[in-house]
């Protein structure tokens, strides 16, 4: 039997865990929510749709790939416009008590919700389009460990949520604070691995890096190979691999996808996606992404 990963809506707004809950809607139709608050944080993730959105006495209309932190006791609700395309979004609702637990293991996982929290209002980013198609892939994941049935599911649960929580306050951080981000990244490996990052649909060749960098080839390839235990060209591969992955997960046009995210060659991304994943594209979103709820193409 196929797993289904979207959740279908109610107007609960209460949480049943103690920790955390995750949700993924797909409606045409919504109830309606009136303004309410909540003792714990929420987190809402906008795929698509036309609604407009009220908190703390304001109203916007969110884009795609836009997310909103709302701290406790901060009145909210959504009014949809119409339904001519479905309205998809994440829902996360996380505790004090759990932010404040993982916060005893490093204080980065409570940026984004102190920042909410000590502003007295809602925090609203943009995330770029291959930013949040990571951050889609990763609460798929997530949401589809949680409704396994597979050994050490509640140590996955964990990391897969732990992971979410950190990439997507390090992503913002790294947005709003550019200048402290580059002075970081001290040695050629972390300079590599940044700009690797934030170029990847473009030209990463070892001729491109060590002009940019002005180092040698071999230089690079050597560093690379011995701090990341990958030569650069397989990592550079398997993090485009991974970016297309994720963007099947949202519901991307696969015959796109490739182009899209640095693979000059439809052929090369379709052997190295089958080696990587053990199916063809087409396969892995009909059998995968489907059951998600997405459409399919």
């Amino acid at each position: 039997m196929k797993k289904n990963l979207k959740t279908e809506f109610s107007t609960r707004q209460y949480m049943l865990s103690q920790d955390f809950e995750i949700y993924y809607y797909s409606d045409r139709i919504v109830p309606t929510v009136e303004a309410h608050t909540h003792d714990y944080y929420e987190f809402y993730l906008f795929i698509e749709g036309n609604i407009i959105m009220y908190i703390d006495g304001k109203k916007f209309v969110p884009t795609p790939g836009t997310m909103v932190v709302i701290p406790p006791y901060l009145a909210h609700y959504a009014r949809l416009v119409d339904s001519d395309v479905p309205y998809r979004r994440f829902v996360f609702w996380v505790t004090e008590d759990f932010i404040d637990n993982l916060g005893g293991q490093s204080q980065d996982y409570r940026y984004l919700t102190d920042k909410a929290k000590n502003s007295g209002t809602f925090f609203i980013n943009k995330f770029t389009e291959i930013e949040f198609n990571t951050i889609q892939g990763k609460v798929f994941s997530l949401i589809d460990e949680i409704n396994s049935n597979r050994f050490g599911k509640d140590a996955k649960i964990m990391l897969y949520v732990s992971d979410l929580i950190l990439s997507i306050n390090r992503n913002v951080y790294e947005s709003q604070n550019p200048n402290i981000v580059n002075a970081d990244s001290d040695s050629l490996y972390e300079s590599i691995i940044q700009y690797i990052e934030t170029h990847i649909d473009e030209d990463l060749s070892l001729e491109l890096l060590s002009d940019y960098f002005h180092v040698s080839k071999f230089h690079i390839a050597h560093v690379f190979t011995e701090t990341n235990g990958l030569s650069i060209h397989k990592y550079i591969t398997k993090k485009r691999l991974d970016m297309c992955r994720d963007a099947i997960l949202s519901g991307q046009d696969i015959s796109l996808v490739a182009e899209t995210y640095g693979f000059s060659d439809y052929s090369v991304f379709y052997r190295a996606f089958v080696k990587e994943y053990g199916t063809n594209p087409k396969k892995y979103r009909d059998n995968i992404v489907r059951n998600m709820g997405l459409p399919t193409t």
